[in-house]
């Protein structure tokens, strides 16, 4: 579905991504875990079209991404739900999921589609003409998320959707991930908090320093030495427990 080849992406002389390869399978939730500054964000922007990559190749369905623009991106069937929500502020909940679907014309099908989103997170119902810059921490990453599944993506694109949850949203979160999957949705996630990536993901690769060190199966993950001591074992989860929900 999705194949990355020899990727690299530079900030003016640092190279944050350096020869990335990675794959993301049709009907499967993909998990790229990471360290902080490991490149695991400017993958996801290079992905979504924000950034463009010095050398190496990104194809979808068949068809390269390289040049596309952001919207081109969507049109093409990826959706990005960013790390930090960015949901728009000055907008309310309602316009906020409009503005998911802005490169459709089917006005129709978009209305049934935000009462979808709306069955599917009833607390958005709830604050609908509520602006999203009112809403709480968990509140915004659901409606990052419904903006995203607005556009009626081939594969979704979620950069670290725990980052500063209460464990009970983020469980919360991660339930909605499973019912996507069920769904047929293809999920790529940008992750940290390995606990609870096992629940969901079929495979995980690892990115450290901009470069791929490990791709495997859950079995393969709970066998790797490095990572069982960096991400299982007593596994510092303070960024999850940071609750603003």
């Amino acid at each position: 579905m999705l194949e990355i080849q020899g990727l690299a992406c530079a900030y003016g002389k640092i190279e944050a991504l350096r020869e990335v390869s990675l794959s993301a399978r049709a009907g499967e939730v993909t998990c790229l875990l990471g360290p902080n500054g490991a490149g695991k964000t400017t993958l996801m922007m290079t992905l979504a079209g924000i950034l463009q990559p010095t050398r190496g190749s990104i194809t979808f369905e068949g068809e390269s991404l390289l040049g596309l623009s952001p919207a081109q991106i969507v049109d093409r069937g990826l959706a990005l739900v960013p790390e930090n929500r960015l949901v728009f502020p000055a907008l309310s909940v309602r316009e906020n999921l409009m503005a998911g679907a802005y490169r459709r014309k089917d006005r129709a099908a978009i209305a049934n589609d935000i009462e979808h989103q709306l069955d599917r997170f009833p607390r958005l119902r709830e604050r609908i003409d509520q602006l999203a810059g009112t809403l709480s921490g968990g509140e915004q990453q659901m409606l990052a998320l419904a903006r995203a599944l607005m556009s009626r993506p081939r594969l979704l694109l979620m950069d670290e959707p725990s980052v500063g949850l209460a464990p009970k949203v983020v469980a919360e979160i991660f339930g909605i991930v499973r019912k996507l999957h069920a769904e047929g949705t293809s999920i790529f996630l940008v992750e940290q908090n390995v606990h609870m990536a096992l629940k969901v993901a079929q495979h995980f690769f690892l990115l450290q320093q901009g470069r791929v060190t490990f791709s495997g199966t859950p079995a393969d993950l709970a066998e790797d030495d490095v990572i069982q001591r960096a991400y299982l074992a007593g596994t510092d989860h303070s960024r999850t427990a940071a609750a603003v929900a």
